[in-house]
């Protein structure tokens, strides 16, 4: 199995990158800080990266949208959990992954990430595979915004199959799962990993049109949202729902532990946390509320497309 070009796969992703910050800039009325960074010399993990990141913004009260390239001589535990013969072996990896926590409770928390990762087994040939998707974190639960999030998902996918739709967006439920609690983070969208089952070219295609439907899918919806008059009780209630997400990402999250297990950039791993959050104890929501619909209506697995 050939390996893709490095250098296109690298400025495909750099051009993303490029589009979603510029977007978003454009909405927030404020620029992303572009922070480039390389690893120092004598580290087990080698590589350099762009960290785009926006604080205290107008729309957004942080939104970290990183690209990263880097080498190592053994793949990390994360990464090798379905791949057993690949343990010990060198590897590459490059991505973009993104966060945005916009200020208005109503507008939703967005993910999105895209990578390749390539590892060489001892003795072997090169393997390489791709993995990312998208999925939705909402407060306040509207079911136009989840179906038009899902319904975007749909249509990227099409072209390569009509099986990938539901297969990723069951995948996506299954992962972004607080199984800790028994509850997901968020409505979900579509998740895949150790992809390659449609040949380098092919898959990689198939990665492009995933990454470039985020801002379809999103935008729209924050549009809808950014404006929307709040109060305190709402802007408790989304500082408790980021508490969630908070766990996940440390708890369960692979990427964080990919790159915190092989020596990657702190800061840029963790740009994903909310610049605030709260944890309240056995907190129950009022039934009839629009935070206890937000549990009982949204925060369950279903078919929105």
């Amino acid at each position: 199995m050939s390996v893709p070009d490095i250098a296109h796969v690298r400025d495909w992703l750099l051009g993303l990158q490029q589009r979603i910050t510029s977007a978003c800039a454009d909405i927030d009325g404020k620029a992303f800080l572009s922070d480039p960074w390389r690893k120092p010399e004598g580290e087990r993990l080698q590589g350099d990266g762009v960290t785009a990141i926006l604080e205290n913004g107008n729309v957004f009260e942080r939104a970290g949208c990183g690209f990263s390239q880097v080498r190592g001589p053994q793949l990390p535990p994360s990464a090798t959990q379905h791949r057993p013969e690949l343990a010990g072996a060198p590897f590459e990896a490059m991505g973009v992954s993104l966060v945005f926590h916009p200020r208005n409770p109503y507008a939703p928390t967005v993910h999105m990430n895209v990578r390749m990762i390539a590892a060489t087994p001892a003795g072997g040939e090169p393997v390489c595979w791709f993995g990312g998707g998208m999925d939705l974190t909402p407060h306040y639960g509207f079911e136009e915004d989840a179906r038009h999030f899902h319904r975007v998902c749909k249509d990227a996918l099409a072209p390569f199959g009509e099986d990938k739709y539901p297969r990723f967006k069951r995948w996506c439920d299954e992962y972004f799962s607080l199984r800790h609690r028994g509850e997901q983070r968020g409505i979900g969208g579509v998740f895949f990993d150790d992809f390659a089952e449609l040949g380098q070219a092919r898959s990689f295609e198939m990665l492009q049109t995933v990454g470039d439907a985020l801002l379809p899918a999103y935008l729209p919806i924050l549009s809808r949202r950014k404006d929307t008059p709040y109060g305190e009780r709402e802007r408790e209630f989304q500082l408790y729902r980021r508490g969630r997400y908070v766990e996940f990402n440390l708890v369960w999250d692979r990427g964080t532990h990919f790159g915190l297990q092989s020596g990657g950039r702190t800061e840029s791993i963790l740009m994903s946390m909310p610049p605030l959050a709260s944890w309240s104890y056995r907190r129950e929501a009022e039934p009839g509320t629009p935070e206890h619909e937000l549990i009982r209506r949204f925060l369950v697995p279903q078919e929105w497309a």
